[in-house]
């Protein structure tokens, strides 16, 4: 695990607390010797997060459409910053440069980056761990809902535990460095019920 993906909203949001689990991100992420991957972007817990890896002395790599850069968006003090052409393409690049995927709160965009990692990763085209800093319990909710997922009979048990909830970043981080993924829901070794 050499780079760690961090998910969050573009906004501060209302809860001190949610800054400040972004600086201890960031900060956490660059001492661990691991590089940031992230969108790029300057503002919210998203800049916050760019930030404090920076000051702590670790590399972060942004990913942004073009024209979210040309709205001047941008965080321009990254070690590097990758322009694409959509937010389709910012996704697929943010993958392909990631070995795990971490969420700290944030907005519907937040959610569906996450939901779409952790899909990929159920169906097996990834094998990458997916994980929530639970600050404030802002995922409680989620987490329920995940659960009544398979409680209803839409996703097997096994792909709502592969989810990791942590208190806090260090704990993710460590969670990460044991996970062991489940076989893919399609796969053979887990025939469809």
């Amino acid at each position: 695990m050499k780079n760690i993906c961090v998910f969050c909203g573009s906004s501060p949001g209302t809860d001190p607390r949610f800054m400040e689990e972004a600086v201890r991100c960031g900060t956490l992420i660059a001492q661990a010797g691991l590089t940031l991957v992230y969108g790029g972007g300057k503002v919210g817990l998203m800049g916050a997060v760019a930030d404090a890896a920076l000051a702590a002395g670790g590399r972060v790599l942004g990913v942004m459409p073009e024209d979210l850069v040309n709205a001047e968006i941008a965080h321009r003090g990254l070690t590097e910053l990758h322009v694409v052409q959509s937010m389709h393409e910012r996704k697929l690049r943010m993958a392909d440069l990631s070995d795990a995927f971490l969420c700290l709160p944030g907005g519907p965009g937040t959610f569906e980056e996450i939901f779409e990692q952790w899909t990929w990763a159920l169906l097996g085209i990834h094998a990458k761990p997916c994980g929530f800093v639970n600050v404030s319990g802002y995922y409680d909710l989620t987490r329920e809902t995940i659960q009544k997922m398979a409680d209803n009979g839409f996703i097997g048990q096994p792909y709502v535990d592969m989810l990791i909830y942590a208190d806090g970043t260090a704990e993710a981080l460590d969670a990460f460095r044991g996970y062991v993924a489940p076989p893919p829901k399609w796969s053979t070794a887990n025939p469809r019920p």
